[in-house]
Parts: structure tokens; C-alpha cells; sequence
């Protein structure tokens, strides 16, 4: 194998679960990988503590400022692995400074859209979503005009083959019981209301320039197809490995190479079948809804983003029942005035009202 430089990287969310496994990477591969910058949101301030005093990054600190910060400074990777729409800014602030963006942020696209990819070079964005790192390994396997569609596939969470009915009493605990994934919380309850397949959709789209009705979504238990693209002579190519987000990150940091034994692949000795389903819209509308979003574009896609991170937060606070999250995400797109041109006030405003809306309608009248 020829020789592979040594890249710098920034890992901002380092104490998340992105960020930890891809800390363990770069303590498997300190010859590929040099950590010059860390930064996380403050929750778990002794674990940051403990990987500043291992990786001795040049840059160190808690918040978004920090993020900010870290994600201009010269380095050749920065991983964003912050959850939630408090990404925006950092992801910005690395495509700005021209360095690789390990995009595992999906948030911050959705809600940037258009102007995260003005400012984005081609191929400067590296998504480590699962379902967009395997979307981007088989894009290699064709031309863009070769392309018929991009299939994602969902796990369909816990609660797959369950009617909307069946769907009422569900707690937080249920929710965060993933059968093959293990996230954290807010990716966990997306998961399982599939609010995270809708927000993967509007992601795919902005990253591949595919349009909506030419992106599929398609449940699969098992999650070892991690996604597809088929093309126009009726051919399809899948990634396929056991779930893990390693992979994706390792190629996330070292794109367009790969990191040998970033991960164990799937053991073709033992018996594997693979099921796939279609996706059940009436019991699981999320997916539809973010499609519409993104269909109607500007400032749609952030209050689609921001209507659901206020409402897990309530869900897990037991504020509000498991049906009602994506019910109320769609009754504050009802009620939001899309702008006709869009800059980034623009969609930090759009992001606070869906914020203040989506609590309004959970807390109900004073």
C-alpha cells in the first residue's frame, strides 16, 4: 500500500458519540491521523478533560464558540459531530476557512441548505452520515448522468410493523431502545419517529443534487445495507457492513482513501439474510413531511429541524406524547411564512420561531 500522509484534524462534539469513535481511530492510526483541535458542548466536562490531556490538541475548548474557533483554524479535517442545529455556525466557519468538512452535522445543511453549499468547494464536503458515506462509495461506480435514484434505507427502529395507533403510548425508554444502532438520545428518538430518515432525505438531495422524487426511502431491518443507488440500465450497488459508524468516519477523515480495519466486515460464513420493507407513511409520516419541506426549500427545511429538536426534548421530559412529535412539526410548517429570498438571519430567525412556536403549541394556553 504507497505511503499516506499524516492529516491534522479538528474533531468538534468530541465527547459525543461521533466524536469518541473517532477519537479511537486516531489512537488505532496515529500515523494517518493528528488531532490539533477539540472542542464539545460541556455535558461531559471530565471526559473532554481526559482526551485534552491524551491528544494535547493545540486548540481546546467547551462550546459553540469554541466550535466556531476550532473549525477556522488551519488543519486539513474538520469532523463536525455536534448534534443539532447549533452546528450551523462551526460547519460554516470550516467550509470559509477551505478545509475538508467531515459532515456527520446533518442539521447544519439542512437548515443552511443552498448557503452552506455556496460556500461549499466541490468535494469539500465528506458526509459520514451511514446512509450518505454509502451513497458517496457507490456513486463511484457511475456518472452522475447515469444515476436513476438514490435508495436510503431505515432501520424502521423499534417500533416497525406498529400501526399509528399502536404508536399512542409509547415512553421515552421504548424509544430509546434501538434495535441495531447504538446513538445518542436525540438520534435515537429521530430514529425511531423516522424524523432522522426525513431529515437524511432533504441531506441526500443538497449533497447529490438528486431531485426529491428521485430519492427513495426503504426499511431494512437489519441495517447491514447501509444504503443504494441504482442506475438507468437497471443495475444497483449497495454498501453493505455490519452497523458501525467507523467506517463512515474513517472515510470521513481520510476521503477518498480508506483506513484498513476501520471495522470488521460482514462474516459471509454465518447465514445472512437480508429483508427489505416498504415504509408504512400513515403510521410514519415523517418522511413525507420533510420531503414537502424540502420540496417548498428555504427557511422550510431549518423549521422542519428546530419544530423537532424542541419537541424530543418535550417527549423525553414526558411533555408530550410519541404521536404528537411529528404532528406538531407539522402544524408549525403550517404556520410558517416561507421568505422569498433567504440569508443566514434569515434562517437563524426562522430556526428561534419554529423554537418558540413548537413550545407554544406543546405548553398549550396559559
Amino acid at each position: 500500500m504507497a505511503h499516506v500522509t499524516s492529516r491534522d484534524i479538528v474533531v468538534l462534539g468530541s465527547t459525543g458519540s461521533i466524536g469518541t469513535q473517532a477519537l479511537d481511530l486516531v489512537r488505532r492510526n496515529p500515523d494517518r491521523f493528528r488531532v490539533v483541535g477539540l472542542t464539545a458542548g460541556g455535558s461531559n466536562p471530565d471526559l473532554f478533560e481526559q482526551q485534552v490531556k491524551e491528544f494535547a490538541p493545540a486548540f481546546a475548548g467547551l462550546g459553540e464558540d469554541a466550535s466556531v474557533e476550532a473549525a477556522g483554524r488551519p488543519c486539513d479535517v474538520v469532523l463536525n459531530g455536534i448534534t443539532g442545529a447549533v452546528g450551523l455556525r462551526p460547519t460554516l466557519a470550516a467550509l470559509d476557512a477551505g478545509t475538508t468538512l467531515a459532515l456527520a452535522n446533518k442539521e447544519s445543511l439542512i437548515m443552511g441548505g443552498p448557503l452552506v453549499l455556496e460556500r461549499a468547494k466541490p468535494g469539500q464536503i465528506v458526509p459520514v452520515d451511514s446512509e450518505h458515506s454509502a451513497l458517496a462509495q457507490c456513486l463511484r461506480g457511475g456518472t452522475p448522468q447515469e444515476v436513476r435514484r438514490l435508495v436510503l434505507t431505515a432501520s424502521g427502529g423499534p417500533f416497525r410493523g406498529r400501526t399509528r395507533e399502536q404508536l399512542a403510548d409509547v415512553t421515552p425508554e421504548e424509544a430509546m431502545n434501538h434495535p441495531t444502532w447504538d446513538m445518542g438520545p436525540v438520534i435515537t428518538i429521530n430514529s425511531a419517529t423516522l424524523v432522522n430518515k426525513g431529515l437524511e432525505v432533504i441531506e441526500a438531495h443538497l449533497l447529490f443534487d438528486i431531485p426529491f422524487d428521485r430519492i427513495e426511502v426503504v426499511v431494512h431491518p437489519t441495517s447491514v445495507v447501509h444504503s443504494m443507488v441504482e442506475f438507468v440500465d437497471g443495475s444497483t450497488l449497495v454498501q453493505a457492513s455490519p452497523p458501525t459508524m467507523l467506517i463512515p468516519i474513517a472515510l470521513g477523515l481520510a476521503w477518498p482513501d480508506r483506513v484498513p480495519d476501520a471495522a470488521p466486515p460482514v462474516d459471509w460464513t454465518r447465514p445472512e439474510t437480508w429483508e427489505f420493507l416498504p415504509l408504512d407513511d400513515e403510521a410514519f409520516p415523517a418522511v413525507a413531511l420533510a420531503r414537502a419541506a424540502g420540496e417548498t426549500g428555504s427557511t422550510a427545511p431549518a423549521v422542519y429541524n428546530a419544530a423537532n429538536e424542541v419537541c424530543v426534548d418535550a417527549f423525553r421530559r414526558g411533555a408530550l406524547a410519541f404521536v404528537d412529535i411529528v404532528a406538531t412539526i407539522q402544524a408549525v410548517l403550517s404556520r410558517h411564512d416561507v421568505p422569498s429570498s433567504v440569508a443566514i438571519d434569515d434562517i437563524l430567525a426562522a430556526d428561534a420561531w419554529a423554537r418558540a412556536e413548537a413550545t407554544r403549541l406543546i405548553e398549550g394556553p396559559a
